[in-house]
């Protein structure tokens, strides 16, 4: 892996690679708290005490989304969101779905 999930300077998402393997998923899921295969992506689900908590959430998640050029598939709910990645241009999982999804996760962390 060129960086650490927890790196802050990581390569921004990209597609145009070919998609990983199960054991190297598995690694890198190993590598980030709640998140878990969706079909041929990955998922986490963030729950908040209300549906202000819950937006804010959401434009924080648009704005990172934005900056990578790797957006995710929201399902939004009053008090919850559930995350989806998968790189849809190589029919799987790539370095930067774990990526995004640590980025997506240190929102959190501020």
């Amino acid at each position: 892996m060129e960086c650490s999930l927890d790196k802050k300077n990581c390569k921004p998402c990209e597609g145009g690679v070919p998609p990983l393997g199960e054991d190297e998923i598995a690694k890198y899921l190993s590598e980030i708290s709640g998140w878990a295969r969706a079909g041929a992506g990955i998922a986490k689900t963030y729950r908040f005490s209300n549906y202000h908590e819950t937006m804010a959430f959401v434009n924080m998640t648009a704005w990172v989304s934005h900056r990578e050029d790797h957006h995710p598939d929201l399902f939004v709910g009053y008090n919850q969101c559930r995350v989806e990645y998968v790189t849809h241009a190589i029919g799987g999982l790539s370095e930067n779905d774990f990526i995004c999804a640590a980025k997506i996760d240190s929102l959190l962390s501020i």
